[in-house]
C-alpha cells in the first residue's frame, strides 16, 4: 500500500482514527459526534465515517439522546460491552485467579485457584490457569473465540522471545526460563487465533492503577506493588504503559539478610510480606500455625494495634516500624532517580497494612530523599482493591485491540497482498 510523506498509509490513517474515537468513548462517554469531533481533532465527516464503521462492526452503540442548544437532540454513543471479552489472571502468592472481563472491564466470571507446597511448581501453574480459564468460559457461556486475549501477571522478569513466546525469568520462586506461553498452549485448550500477553505483575498493577485508579491524570507515577515480596512499575512519557522494575532487589544493606532471590540484603528481605512474617518469628512472635501469609499478616497487625485496653505485641510493632522506615528508605532511590509525580501502594499486604501504615513510610521517603523532587510527590494507597493485578492483565490484551483500531489480531498474510485489493483500499473513503 502507497505512503503519504510520514511513511503512513491509509490503512495507517484509519486504524489511528478507529483507535482514537474508540478510547475517547471509553474513557469519556457516552459523547455525541459533535463532541468527539473537538475530543479527537478529527473533522464531522472523519467521525461520521469513523462511527457508522464502529457500529457496523457491533463495537459501539447508541446510549440515549441529549438536547441541543436549539436543535435536534444529540444520539449519544458508548462502546458496547458485550462485543468483547478478556480473561486476566494473577500468579498470586497465595492463589491463582482468573477474572473474566466485558469489553468495558465489568466483571463476568471469575475463578481461584489456592497455591498450596511447591505453590510455585511451573505444572500446577499451568493446570490452575488452564482450569480457571475453562471455568469462566463455561459459567460465561462464552466460546473460546470471542476471547481478545488472555492477560497474565507472573512474578519475575518475563522476556518476549522470537521463537517461544513469553518466558519467566523467577528468581525467588525458582522459575528458571520458563517458557511459559509454550506450555499454556501445549494444550489446545485456545485456538491460535486467541493472544497471550504475559507480563510481570508489578506492571499490570501499573496499567490498572494507571487507567482507573489512582494513577489517572499523572504523567509520572511509580506503582509499588507489595505483596509476599515488592515490585514496582515505572510510568513515564517514554514508557507509556509502563516497565516493570526489580526494585525489590535493591540492595539496602550490605551483607544484610539472605533474599529470596540468593543474594544479601535486598529490600525484599526487610520489606516483604514473607520477610517481615519471618523477622516477627525470629523475634519471639506467634504468628497462626497453618495459615496462609495473608491470615498471619493479619494476625501480626491485630498483635500490634491491639483494641484500646489491650497491650501491644511490642516485637510485632518494632518489626512493623522497621518495615515502614525500609519501605520509606527504598521509596526515596525511586524518588531520587525517577522523580515522580506519584507513588502508588498496592498488593494484598501493600492495603492489609492501608492507612495505619502510610503516614511512617511517607515520613521515611521524604526524610531519606532529596528535598526537591521528595516535595514535589504525593505518596497514596493504590484505589482498585485486591483485584488491581487481575484488571490489569486484562488491560493488556484491550490496549493491543485498541492500538489496532478495535480490530482482532490476524495472521500476516503469505507474500504480498494482489494489487486490485490495495487499489481498493486506497480508494476507501475514510
Amino acid at each position: 500500500m502507497a505512503a503519504g510523506r510520514n511513511g503512513r498509509t491509509v490503512r495507517d490513517l484509519r486504524r489511528a482514527n478507529r483507535t482514537a474515537v474508540l478510547q475517547r468513548l471509553y474513557f469519556e462517554g457516552p459523547l455525541s459526534r459533535f463532541e468527539l469531533g473537538p475530543a479527537t481533532g478529527l473533522s464531522s465527516g472523519s467521525v461520521s465515517n469513523v462511527v457508522a464503521d464502529l457500529v457496523a462492526d457491533g463495537l459501539v452503540e447508541e446510549a440515549g439522546s441529549v438536547d441541543s442548544d436549539g436543535g435536534r437532540p444529540r444520539t449519544l454513543l458508548r462502546v458496547a460491552p458485550r462485543s468483547g471479552h478478556m480473561i486476566g489472571v494473577d500468579v498470586g502468592e497465595t492463589r491463582v485467579r482468573v477474572e473474566l472481563f466485558d469489553l468495558t472491564l465489568t466483571e463476568v466470571a471469575r475463578a481461584e485457584r489456592p497455591l498450596e507446597q511447591q505453590r510455585y511448581a511451573v505444572e500446577g501453574i499451568v493446570e490452575r490457569i488452564r482450569d480457571g480459564i475453562a471455568e469462566v468460559l463455561d459459567a460465561a457461556d462464552i466460546v473460546p473465540e470471542q476471547l481478545l486475549g488472555v492477560g497474565i501477571g507472573v512474578p519475575g522478569i518475563v522476556e518476549h522471545t522470537q521463537d517461544r513466546g513469553a518466558v519467566v525469568h523467577g528468581q525467588t520462586i525458582g522459575w528458571n526460563a520458563v517458557p511459559l506461553e509454550e506450555l499454556l498452549r501445549s494444550a489446545p485448550q485456545l485456538p491460535d487465533s486467541v493472544p497471550y500477553f504475559i507480563d510481570n505483575g508489578a506492571k499490570t498493577l501499573g496499567q490498572a492503577e494507571m487507567w482507573f485508579g489512582g494513577g489517572r491524570g499523572a504523567r509520572n507515577a511509580i506503582v509499588v506493588l507489595f505483596g509476599s515480596g515488592v515490585g514496582a512499575c515505572l510510568v513515564t512519557p517514554d514508557v507509556e504503559h509502563g516497565r516493570a522494575v526489580e526494585w525489590g532487589h535493591l540492595t539496602v544493606r550490605v551483607r544484610g539478610r539472605r533474599c529470596r532471590c540468593g543474594a544479601l540484603g535486598c529490600l525484599e528481605a526487610y520489606a516483604g510480606a514473607e520477610s517481615l512474617l519471618d523477622r516477627w518469628r525470629e523475634q519471639g512472635g506467634r504468628p497462626p500455625a497453618g495459615t496462609d501469609e495473608e491470615t498471619a499478616l493479619t494476625a501480626m497487625l491485630a498483635a500490634a494495634y491491639p483494641p484500646e485496653g489491650t497491650e501491644a505485641d511490642p516485637v510485632a510493632l518494632t518489626v512493623l516500624e522497621e518495615t515502614a522506615e525500609y519501605l520509606g528508605a527504598g521509596l526515596s532511590d525511586l524518588i531520587n532517580l525517577f522523580q515522580p509525580e506519584r507513588i502508588l501502594i498496592g498488593g494484598w499486604a501493600g492495603l492489609e497494612l492501608g492507612s495505619r501504615f502510610l503516614p511512617a513510610v511517607r515520613r521515611h521517603a521524604t526524610a531519606y530523599a532529596l528535598r526537591h523532587p521528595a516535595g514535589r510527590v504525593t505518596i497514596e494507597l493504590g484505589r482498585l482493591g485486591p483485584d488491581a493485578v487481575t484488571v490489569g492483565a486484562a488491560i493488556l490484551p484491550l490496549a493491543d485491540f485498541f492500538t489496532r483500531g478495535g480490530r482482532r489480531a490476524q495472521p500476516e498474510p503469505q507474500g504480498p497482498p494482489p494489487a486490485w485489493r490495495t487499489a481498493l483500499e486506497e480508494r476507501a473513503p475514510h
